[in-house]
C-alpha cells in the first residue's frame, strides 16, 4: 500500500528536461515529444504550451486510457511549479510509458523564457 501512496508524493527525483531542452523539442519536430499539462482548467485557460492535452492530476487516473499517445515517444509532463508532474512522471512509468520526464520548474520556469508564445482557448 505504501507503494502506491509514494508515487503520489510531489517530491523526489524524477528526469527531468528545461524549457530551452523542451522548446528545441518543439521547433524541430512536433512527432518527437508529447506534453501532458496537469494543472487545473483555470490554469490551463490561462495559458498553454501548444500542443499540450489537459488532464488535471486529481483525474490522471481515470482518465489516462484517454490519452491517446504513444507509450514510446518522450512524455513531458507540466505543472505550474513541478510538484504535481512529479506523480504524473511516475503514474506514467507506471503505465508503461518508456520515456517520461517532467519540465524543470514548471510553467513558472517556462513563462520566464517564452510566455509569449502560449496558447489560449
Amino acid at each position: 500500500m505504501f507503494s502506491r501512496i509514494k508515487k503520489w508524493i510531489p517530491v523526489g527525483k524524477v528526469p527531468e528536461l528545461s524549457s530551452e531542452e523542451l522548446n528545441l523539442l518543439l521547433k524541430n519536430s512536433d512527432d518527437s515529444v508529447q506534453i501532458l499539462d496537469v494543472r487545473t482548467r483555470a490554469e490551463w485557460r490561462s495559458g498553454h504550451i501548444k500542443g499540450a492535452t489537459n488532464i488535471p492530476i486529481i483525474n490522471l487516473n481515470s482518465a489516462a486510457d484517454d490519452l491517446n499517445f504513444d507509450k514510446s515517444t518522450t512524455v513531458v509532463t507540466i505543472c505550474l511549479s513541478a510538484h504535481r508532474s512529479i506523480p504524473a512522471v511516475r503514474v506514467l512509468t507506471d503505465l508503461g510509458y518508456t520515456d517520461v520526464k517532467q519540465l524543470t520548474g514548471g510553467m513558472r520556469a517556462w513563462n520566464k523564457l517564452y510566455k509569449h508564445e502560449l496558447e489560449k482557448p
